[in-house]
């Protein structure tokens, strides 16, 4: 009988809660933890595991310390491992230190599951997905950043606050870097299919963009670290997909060449997301404010890119 394991790099709360979420869904056989620091991970899955029987799982939950062996034929690799943002810091200050450890695991991984799909959630995401690929040498629609999913569900629920319905019924996509540079589609926004000009103003949305740019930031500042519930969820959306083959359409952080005039890049785009990874990305037409946005963001991610010094 064919098993399906996943495997997540990176124990605290982002890949623990993953594995909660993931293990509550029952579509696994295997979940496999990995962290570098000494009984995390074993402590976790032992705990995840003892919730299994409350919740109707048979999903087994295993974790291990710095062993990368039992990750071997794993069909998704989310890599969640790094240094989080702390107050004060921004994405981009992470890109070196996380750069060379996601380019050690990636490196240990690939051999042991060289048909794996990978998430990637380590900050600077679009650098640290774009890292992934080029230490993997696969293809790249293999490769996928999670960041446009996490970066809607905030801006969902800022603008549900503020125009009185319901999270559920807001459709909407965001474009470009996770960060600052994100990019706002109102014009692609809609309130069960109703237009979000019908609800508010273009000016008025700009304030819940830049609350949701801020989004990540204002988390940092209460928690002292990075968002973990929401991106958690976020992931297991994008695992879901994949093994069902559901072909759900995610803003997720993408290898472009040449779509939107932008190349050799990992940028936040619509995506068919399926069994393969990426099937497809959508490209949209843009207005000429859109387009401008855009390239201003791949332009950011790029000015980082060069700052990577790398093993």
């Amino acid at each position: 009988m064919y098993k399906i394991k996943i495997t997540i790099i990176g124990s605290g709360n982002v890949g623990a809660y993953c594995a909660s979420f993931l293990a509550k869904k029952d579509i696994v056989n295997e979940i496999i933890l990995i962290d570098v620091k000494e009984n995390i991970s074993e402590g976790k899955s032992l705990d995840i595991s003892q919730m299994i029987p409350l919740v109707g799982s048979n999903t087994k939950v295993h974790g291990y310390t710095n062993d990368y062996s039992p990750s071997i034929n794993s069909e998704i690799i989310v890599i969640t491992c790094g240094i989080p943002r702390k107050k004060g810091m921004s994405r981009d200050d992470l890109v070196n230190i996380n750069g060379n450890i996601i380019s050690i695991v990636v490196k240990e991984v690939i051999n042991l599951s060289p048909n794996a799909k990978f998430i990637i959630v380590s900050n600077p995401l679009d650098i640290m997905t774009y890292v992934s690929y080029i230490k993997s040498n696969i293809s790249s629609s293999r490769i996928v950043g999670m960041a446009g999913i996490l970066d809607s569900a905030r801006y969902r629920f800022f603008l549900s606050k503020k125009i009185g319905v319901s999270p559920i019924d807001i459709q909407s996509l965001l474009l470009g870097g996770h960060g600052d540079t994100m990019v706002p589609l109102y014009r692609y926004t809609s309130v069960s299919g109703i237009p979000i000009k019908e609800f508010i103003s273009e000016i008025d949305n700009d304030q819940i963009i830049y609350k949701t740019r801020k989004g990540g930031e204002e988390l940092v500042n209460y928690l002292g670290t990075s968002a973990w519930f929401a991106p958690s969820v976020s992931i297991v959306n994008m695992i879901e997909s994949i093994l069902k083959d559901s072909k759900r359409i995610f803003s997720c952080s993408s290898f472009l060449n040449g779509e939107y005039g932008v190349s050799d890049i990992f940028l936040g785009v619509p995506v068919i997301l399926g069994k393969d990874g990426v099937d497809k990305i959508i490209e949209l037409k843009l207005n000429d404010n859109e387009m401008k946005l855009f390239h201003k963001s791949a332009k950011h991610v790029k000015n980082i890119i060069k700052k990577l010094n790398i093993k």
